[in-house]
C-alpha cells in the first residue's frame, strides 16, 4: 500500500517527492517534500482510490538536524490507515521550522497543530487559531525539543519546587536495578519473582 501511495502522489502532486518507507519494526510511513504537504493531503483525501477521510493524529519528532512532522490518516470506508511524514530542516536549536496547515481539510487538524506548535515549535502557516494550547503563551521554549531546559520561574511562581518532586519515583528503577545486582537485563517488566 505505501508504494501505491508514494506512487499516487508523486503522480498527483508534482515535485512532492514521495518515498515510502518500509520497517523491520513497527509502522512504515510515506515521506513528502514539506513544500508540497497541503497539496498531498488534498489529493489523498479527495481520491476515490484511497479516501483518507480522517485525520487521527499530528505527532513532532525532534531530531539533532531536523523536525519531522507525522500525520496519521485513515480511510474509514477502505479500512486502511498509515503515516504521512515530512522532514523539517532545523539549523540550529532555536529555529522555529514552519509547514502549511491541513485546518481547512480537517477540523481535528486545528488543536493537533496547536499541540504540535506548542511542544515542537513549528509554526503551521494559515492556521485560523495558533497559540499555544498546553503551556501559557509566555512560556519559554518547546517542552518536547531535545535542548529544552525547563524556566526556573514563571509568573512569580517557581516552575518545579523541590519538595513537589517525588524523587521515590524518580529512583525506584535505578534502586531495583542495583539490588538485582547492576545487571538491567534481570529487570523486566514484570513482578514475577525467578525464586
Amino acid at each position: 500500500m505505501l508504494n501505491d501511495i508514494a506512487n499516487f502522489l508523486n503522480g498527483a502532486v508534482s515535485g512532492c517527492s514521495a518515498t515510502a518507507n518500509s520497517a523491520e519494526v513497527g509502522d512504515g510511513n510515506v515521506t513528502v517534500d514539506g513544500a508540497h504537504l497541503h497539496a498531498c493531503v488534498k489529493a489523498l483525501k479527495e481520491s476515490d482510490e484511497f479516501d483518507m477521510n480522517v485525520l487521527q493524529v499530528i505527532s513532532g519528532v525532534d531530531y539533532p538536524e531536523r523536525i519531522e512532522v507525522n500525520y496519521m490518516l485513515a480511510s474509514f470506508t477502505k479500512n486502511t490507515e498509515f503515516i504521512l511524514k515530512v522532514k523539517l530542516p532545523k539549523p540550529n536549536p532555536d529555529h522555529v521550522p514552519s509547514i502549511d496547515s491541513i485546518c481547512d481539510l480537517y477540523a481535528s487538524a486545528n488543536f493537533l497543530e496547536r499541540e504540535t506548535y506548542d511542544m515542537n515549535g513549528v509554526t503551521f502557516n494559515n492556521h485560523p487559531d495558533h497559540r499555544r494550547i498546553l503551556c501559557p503563551e509566555d512560556w519559554e521554549g518547546y517542552p518536547l525539543r531535545r535542548d529544552y531546559k525547563v524556566q526556573k520561574e514563571w509568573a512569580g511562581l517557581e516552575v518545579n519546587p523541590e519538595h513537589k518532586i517525588n524523587s521515590a519515583d524518580h529512583t525506584f528503577y535505578k534502586d531495583i536495578i542495583e539490588r538485582m545486582g547492576g545487571d538491567e537485563k534481570k529487570v523486566t517488566y514484570s513482578w514475577k519473582s525467578d525464586d
